[in-house]
């Protein structure tokens, strides 16, 4: 099992919401989120909830190999709660979320779980290249986020823009009408996406933040051929630095309107053959 990881918050200094970690035979990401210029309602923050949940599932499919990815994510998701609970609002508008990738190896399967806006990148032993993103809270977010898009990422207009898009959002989190997220309630594990892939069929395994994926999916600047020859080499971190270089050449969003001029980005790169 060869692995390489490389991640970096937004901005220096500040705190990354991004959590990843490996096990012999498993991986999981997590990108977690409150709502800017909003308390979250939970004294330990964003990344302690991202990090805490990512621990504990991680912990939890690698010792449960006969439990479902969606169980062990909603078992986890409850332990969490159970710790915070008595002293965070879980109530509240902005309590932290998080996406969640989560794979595992089971004999000669791969199993996957995809939760959020965050992605799953497989390679094939063919020469081709599937990607597997919950693409439900972008569909909503086209539906809400004209209006800011139309602003100069970072003005004091699309700051207020902003607040408004992720309080419409948030209004629309864990509904059937809206998308899915891990968040207080367990039963949101029950709408990730799942599947298994023959562990044959493929040649490496990828988790990315979204923050990680804009060099393709917003930037329009690569192709996924293009993002698995990086990670083959040099590595994530070459991928993390292409996407830093864009994003300084857009910092106000006008060639590329986006909610943060930087976000945080991770990447898990997991080579199997």
């Amino acid at each position: 099992m060869r692995v390489s990881l490389g991640t970096l918050p937004a901005e220096p200094g500040r705190e990354n919401e991004d959590y990843a970690a490996a096990a012999p035979g498993a991986a999981v990401l997590l990108d977690g989120a409150g709502v800017a210029g909003a308390e979250t309602g939970c004294v330990h923050g964003v990344a302690w909830f991202s990090g805490t949940l990512g621990a504990l599932l991680l912990r939890s499919i690698t010792a449960h190999p006969a439990r479902s990815l969606a169980d062990c994510l909603a078992d986890s998701i409850d332990q969490v709660r159970g710790m915070h609970d008595g002293t965070c609002d879980l109530t509240y508008r902005a309590s932290p979320t998080s996406t969640v990738v989560a794979v595992r190896v089971v004999g000669r399967e791969l199993q996957y779980l995809v939760l959020g806006d965050s992605s799953l990148l497989l390679a094939e032993h063919d020469g081709g290249a599937v990607v597997i993103t919950d693409e439900r809270l972008d569909e909503v977010g086209k539906r809400l986020r004209g209006p800011v898009d139309e602003l100069p990422t970072g003005s004091p207009e699309h700051v207020v823009a902003l607040a408004e898009y992720r309080d419409a959002l948030t209004g629309l989190r864990n509904r059937p009408d809206g998308f899915w997220i891990a968040g207080p309630d367990s039963r949101a594990a029950e709408h990730a996406l799942t599947g298994t892939v023959p562990l044959d069929a493929l040649t490496s395994v990828t988790l990315l933040s979204d923050g990680a994926t804009r060099l393709v999916d917003r930037f329009n600047l690569a192709d996924w051929a293009q993002v698995l020859s990086v990670l083959g080499s040099p590595g994530p971190d070459e991928l993390i630095r292409q996407v830093r270089e864009a994003e300084a050449g857009d910092p106000h969003g006008r060639r590329w309107p986006r909610g943060k001029a930087q976000d945080d980005a991770t990447v898990v790169h997991w080579v199997l053959s």
